[in-house]
């Protein structure tokens, strides 16, 4: 294995690197040379009593890692590549009970409660509404003539879509859309939200969640959240469970959905031929290359329960394992020119809902839906939309946001 020419100190989770660009690059030089590969970083700078992770790049091995939870654990340090550095332990500790950061067999047990809200059934039943709420949210933001994108439109279907599926009032939406920003954008100093503002935003809504659960515990409705919670000893979820799910909901349901989005405009705005392609055919294969450029969640780790080897490197017990989303859906050995935007890309095997294994994304259909709604209800209001600047991208070691895309809804 030969030595990749990185610049020393170089560092994948680096949240001031995301704020400027993806590290393709540099993906390119570890998927060459060096399958796995050690990055060093100044001890406990992520959050942990450590000084580095192995960086896993290639599609196969990502998916390895994501196939073998007996080995490589969601649980012993959380799914969550980098923290901030002064994070104390016990605040890691409690996401454990999220259910991203779970292993078998507690995690089947709560993935078995929590699937029964997005059978194909019950996403096929909230498609009507959710074709009227697009409609409804580009007039809204034509009539404005230009705007923010991310706010106008990205952020809203996924948000009310979120509120449909399980319950919220509608006229809530907007503290859900607060409370995981906050959560999720702690590392970036222009939102001045420091990571005690993004706890008490978790808290606030679990409590909210809480609640929620604990009303239709009292008065049962015909909706998931009377499904997941109403009758505890047939299997269901605590309220607190079901408050750490809502939590889950709030980042991997509305903001990678929202990023996906946003990006997916971008790209479409910016590989024009692309965008007039979507708006005559309207191809089934666009929402997964949608997703596939914008891999909303660039990296996840694991951590190995035992010493065990992978792609040819020893891997010691207790080392953490970074699977970079971002680098395996940018792999030529799976992807035919995968620095193509080509929203007629078939097969497509991206692994922006994960790498397989027992956390991939529940919400997987939900996701392509809200993202084939939205753009069909662009195209055929606003065709003429343009971009007025460029993104501005969050500063976040694990997640692709993009804060603001002016634009002309022409």
């Amino acid at each position: 294995m030969s030595c990749p020419a990185l610049p020393e100190g170089f560092d994948f989770t680096d949240p001031d690197l995301y704020q400027q660009r993806l590290p393709l690059p540099e993906f390119a030089q570890l998927r060459q040379t060096a399958k796995v590969w050690w990055i060093p970083q100044p001890h406990g700078v992520a959050g942990f009593d450590d000084d580095g992770y192995w960086a896993v790049t290639r599609h196969a091995d990502v998916k390895e890692v994501s196939t073998k939870p007996e080995i490589f654990s969601s649980h012993l340090n959380t799914a969550i590549i980098r923290f901030n550095e002064h994070i104390h332990r016990d605040q890691i500790d409690v996401q454990k009970l999220i259910m991203l950061n779970m292993d078998p067999p507690e995690h089947t047990r709560v993935r078995q409660i929590v699937q029964r809200g997005f059978t194909p059934r019950a996403i096929r039943a909230l498609e009507d509404a959710l074709r009227e709420r697009a409609a409804r949210i580009v007039a809204g933001a034509k009539e404005d003539g230009s705007g923010d994108f991310v706010t106008d439109v990205a952020c809203e279907l996924p948000l009310q879509a979120i509120a449909e599926l399980v319950g919220i009032p509608q006229q809530d939406r907007s503290k859900i859309f607060d409370w995981s920003n906050k959560m999720v954008a702690y590392d970036d100093p222009e939102l001045a939200i420091t990571e005690e503002i993004g706890a008490e935003s978790a808290m606030e809504l679990i409590s909210y969640a809480m609640n929620l659960a604990a009303d239709r515990k009292a008065c049962p409705a015909k909706d998931i959240v009377s499904q997941l919670v109403a009758a505890e000893d047939q299997g269901n979820l605590a309220s607190d469970e079901f408050g750490f799910f809502v939590l889950l909901l709030a980042v991997a349901g509305n903001e990678t959905t929202r990023n996906a989005i946003s990006h997916g405009m971008h790209a479409f705005l910016t590989h024009p031929d692309q965008w007039e392609l979507f708006q005559r055919e309207r191809p089934a294969t666009a929402a997964d290359e949608i997703v596939r450029w914008a891999t909303p969640v660039m990296s996840f780790q694991r951590t190995a329960t035992q010493d065990t080897e992978l792609g040819g490197q020893r891997i010691a017990a207790g080392q953490r394992v970074g699977i970079f989303y971002s680098s395996a859906n940018h792999d030529p050995e799976v992807f035919d020119r995968p620095e193509a935007f080509d929203i007629t890309r078939d097969p497509n095997p991206h692994l922006g809902f994960g790498g397989g294994g027992p956390h991939f994304c529940l919400g997987k259909s939900l996701a392509e839906l809200e993202i084939r709604l939205i753009f069909n209800a662009i195209a055929d209001a606003m065709p003429d939309i343009r971009l007025a600047g460029e993104p501005r991208r969050l500063r976040s070691p694990w997640l692709n946001g993009i804060k603001e895309l002016q634009v002309t809804y022409g």
